[in-house]
């Protein structure tokens, strides 16, 4: 990366972080510092940091303060502030505002202090929708189908307005302890007691593994400048809903437990059921290639099934 600022090669460098008390950010906060890098958290409000790791409150990001502090002699920021999708119903305003306007203004901020590259975690759904037909690359048009896939979008094409060296990682789901939504909902029907008619379901989903997440962002922030672009993060093999369950449950010492039941007879038990909301991601593959990034020499560090069953030994009762 360049700049004006004379970089001691002894030290890694200082990151900026946003988002450290989320799902996301607390393992990037751990991961991060465990390879040595120095961070410095931004905070909306005080609350408790890991030892060694500095904090400076800036408030609200929609309208935050105390920025110039915050990124004095900053060599990079880490951006996963925002709205997350889990949080379905909002208004679409609010998406823009917090996932679109305050990261461009956080960016503008980054630019002034002369920082080296501002990471942005966007998500595969500014890519797309729940589902797809054919196998999402960075190449493809982007057609996000809802509120927060288009307010990531919007966020990516404004840090791209910048002059800074910037990146946005769509992320494809994200599992790891902690959590929520539909990974939470999968962990749990693993923990139930019962065989699950699930062995006749085809289609493919692309998981991300949290520690996979932090190998991607270490690659990153070390990689030659310019970047100027967004990258799919992804691990490389996509698996069924079938082999998800099978995965978690081999983690808790248990067998897979599947049986077949046709397609239309699993769709009928599920709206019998009141079920059927929300059931498109068991019928439509989401299949994300991170070729991009592994030409970076990303190599993602744990399998998912392996990932998945340690997940499901971790998940509380």
């Amino acid at each position: 990366m360049t700049g004006a600022r004379p970089h001691q090669p002894d030290r890694k460098p200082l990151v900026a972080l946003t988002g450290a008390t989320g799902f996301i950010g607390q393992h990037l906060l751990r991961g991060l510092s465990a390879r040595g890098y120095r961070l410095r958290v931004l905070l909306r409000r005080p609350t408790m940091m890991p030892e060694g790791c500095a904090s400076v409150l800036i408030g609200d990001l929609a309208k935050p303060y105390n920025m110039s502090e915050a990124l004095a002699d900053v060599d990079a920021v880490i951006h996963t502030a925002g709205i997350p999708h889990a949080m379905s119903g909002l208004p679409e305003d609010d998406y823009r505002l917090l996932n679109t306007e305050a990261t461009v203004h956080f960016a503008r901020a980054a630019e002034r202090a002369r920082v080296k590259r501002f990471i942005f975690l966007s998500s595969i759904r500014a890519q797309a929708g729940s589902t797809n037909d054919s196998v999402l690359t960075e190449e493809r048009m982007p057609e996000p189908t809802d509120a927060y896939g288009r307010s990531k979008l919007e966020a990516e094409k404004g840090l791209a307005e910048t002059g800074l060296d910037w990146t946005a990682l769509r992320l494809a789901l994200v599992y790891g302890p902690g959590a929520q939504g539909n990974v939470a909902r999968l962990v749990k029907l693993a923990r139930s007691p019962y065989p699950l008619p699930l062995a006749g379901l085809k289609a493919r989903h692309s998981l991300l593994g949290l520690d996979n997440l932090v190998d991607a962002v270490d690659r990153i922030l070390t990689a030659p400048a310019p970047l100027k672009r967004p990258f799919i993060v992804a691990d490389p093999k996509p698996l069924t809903i079938g082999e998800i369950i099978a995965a978690l449950r081999q983690g808790l010492g248990r067998r897979a437990g599947l049986f077949y039941v046709p397609r239309p007879m699993l769709m009928a038990a599920l709206r019998a059921s009141g079920q059927s909301a929300g059931a498109e991601p068991l019928f439509g593959s989401l299949i994300a290639d991170a070729s991009a990034l592994e030409r970076l020499d990303w190599a993602p560090s744990v399998a998912t099934q392996q990932g998945l069953a340690s997940l499901a030994q971790q998940s509380p009762r």
